[in-house]
């Protein structure tokens, strides 16, 4: 067993997604973040397998190596991946980070309860307030998320194209949709692989994101998104609530300065508020909660019969 392949991985969970956060990579100098996220990406490609892999890991898992910025002001530089390889962004991973780092004792608490971490998508200020060691409560502003084109229509299915991270499809329910429980996964999951492949016929899209929007006059929603791979989010979804705002802002399906809450199938929630108007968009400001769950350390074995893990879908 070669010892010196060993992680030490913190999990946090944050509004029912999880994160694993690794401090501990291979000391290496770069002169910016996408530099060093390439060679992370050709050298650590067996690590971030055996990271977010079973046995050790999930299908919904997310992971987030930490290292320090080459920018004085900047607390931290993140970068976020997944099974499908590298993030830009994963504005739940900044909650996470943000939570590990102050909890574990690697940032120390101010009075100005202001730090800044670095990610692919730029330099986010983060506010987070911590009460007897606890970090009780992270927040900070997105990125600009915006509609692209509204009432498109695919058959008897109509919908709205939104950028954020990447373009969703946002799909209101209705009679043909099932409800939004638990007790109806299967045949949700049946429904959002049928949607969206049938969206994808004219529409370049990996995600759909179907809204319940019953409650609209309390400015809350539920909804479920789906991937291309079949998978289904079980949490709110950060970008899954903005995206959902913007549709509701383009219908008018809101209540004007007031919070929007997005409601998951697991019935946990992501409170968001809109911050700002730009020109073909959106700011808005998130608030949330990270919780530690596990301190691992985890051994990479050149005899281990799966090296690399699998994954059950």
């Amino acid at each position: 067993m070669n010892i010196q392949k060993m992680y030490t991985a913190v999990d946090v969970h944050v509004n029912g997604e999880a994160f694993r956060v690794i401090k501990d990579v291979p000391c290496k100098y770069y002169y910016n973040l996408e530099q060093l996220n390439e060679q992370f990406l050709s050298e650590l490609v067996e690590e971030m397998q055996l990271l977010l892999n079973e046995p050790r890991g999930f299908i919904g898992l997310n992971g987030c190596i930490v290292v320090p910025s080459i920018h004085k002001e900047v607390d931290a530089a993140v970068l976020f991946f997944n099974h499908e390889g590298s993030i830009p962004l994963h504005y739940g991973g900044i909650v996470a980070v943000i939570t590990m780092l102050l909890e574990s004792g690697y940032l120390k608490k101010r009075e100005t309860n202001h730090y800044k971490i670095e990610t692919l998508s730029g330099i986010f200020s983060v506010h987070a307030y911590v009460e007897n060691d606890e970090v009780v409560s992270v927040s900070f502003e997105s990125k600009l998320c915006y509609m692209i084109e509204g009432n498109l229509q695919v058959g008897n299915i109509s919908y709205s194209l939104i950028q954020a991270d990447k373009v969703y499809a946002v799909v209101e329910k209705g009679a043909s949709s099932p409800e939004i429980h638990i007790e109806n996964i299967s045949e949700l999951k049946k429904w959002g692989e049928s949607t969206l492949q049938a969206i994808q016929k004219q529409s370049l899209i990996k995600r759909l994101i179907l809204v319940d929007s019953s409650q609209k006059g309390k400015n809350h929603i539920k909804s479920i998104t789906f991937h291309e791979d079949n998978f289904i989010v079980r949490s709110p979804g950060f970008v899954s609530t903005i995206v959902s705002y913007v549709h509701a802002l383009f219908k008018n399906d809101y209540i004007a300065d007031k919070p929007f809450i997005n409601e998951s199938i697991f019935n946990s929630f992501i409170t968001v508020e809109k911050v700002k108007k730009e020109e073909t968009g959106y700011i808005f400001r998130f608030e949330s909660r990270g919780f530690i769950t596990g301190m691992q350390t985890f051994l990479l074995d050149p005899t281990d019969p799966f090296p690399t893990g699998f994954l059950l879908k």
